[in-house]
């Protein structure tokens, strides 16, 4: 009873904003009002075996499903909302992005034949430099609605690379085909590969194939989708 007193007390005088307009948030709402999660762009990927997701792996990597929730396109509500979890410490985003990923997967066929959630990694220097894996707070969102186990230490990269942003699918390819190995862990299970951005695939690639090695079935699923 005082606590639903003092509720709107507290909402009175600490305000829970939208991440994106600064509206004044509801009660029920969480980081975006109904407003601008309804522009975020869904791309229903999750429903469909046949996507422009899958269509990246197609002869590259024997995935079971692969998919990504949204549209990532520049200047959008999506990427400022990326921006802030990669290079803002905004670990509270990634985790709620990452539920409405759990929510679609529901949605899904396939997602509740995965045994497991594996984040792709981060070299143990960048991740010391950013402070977490925006990719293993992803899949703790994941994890969270599907009530399947992350396991963090899956995949290892053993090296450093150099970003991927202004390299071309060989060149992305090239950067990434040796540096991740995956633990035995796998052997046996269907794992889900969480990633935050696809554009080409060439790192998702890279850590499929040393899943599947270690006797792993593969499913991916990405925040965005860069498409071209």
């Amino acid at each position: 009873m005082i606590r639903s007193l003092l509720s709107p007390l507290v909402h009175l005088f600490y305000p829970h904003c939208c991440e994106l307009c600064g509206t004044d948030l509801s009660r029920t709402d969480e980081l975006l009002c109904m407003t601008c999660q309804d522009t975020l762009p869904a791309t229903n990927f999750h429903l469909y075996t046949n996507n422009p997701v899958s269509g990246i792996f197609s002869g590259r990597l024997p995935v079971t499903q692969a998919t990504a929730a949204y549209y990532y396109s520049q200047a959008s509500g999506l990427q400022r909302l990326i921006h802030r979890f990669k290079y803002r410490q905004r670990k509270d985003i990634a985790l709620w992005l990452g539920k409405q990923m759990g929510h679609m997967l529901q949605e899904s066929a396939w997602a509740a034949a995965v045994d497991a959630i594996v984040p792709v990694p981060l070299n143990p220097r960048k991740e010391k430099e950013r402070g977490y894996n925006q990719a293993a707070v992803l899949a703790a969102g994941i994890a969270s609605v599907l009530n399947r186990p992350v396991l963090p230490q899956a995949l290892v990269r053993s090296q450093y690379t150099s970003s991927q942003t202004r390299k071309n699918r060989i060149s992305r390819w090239e950067n990434v085909q040796t540096v991740f190995s995956a633990d035995s862990c796998v052997n046996g299970r269907h794992v889900l590969l969480i990633d935050d951005v696809i554009t080409t695939g060439a790192t998702t690639e890279a850590c499929g194939h040393s899943l599947l090695e270690a006797g792993a079935g593969v499913s991916i699923c990405c925040l965005a989708y860069a498409y071209r």
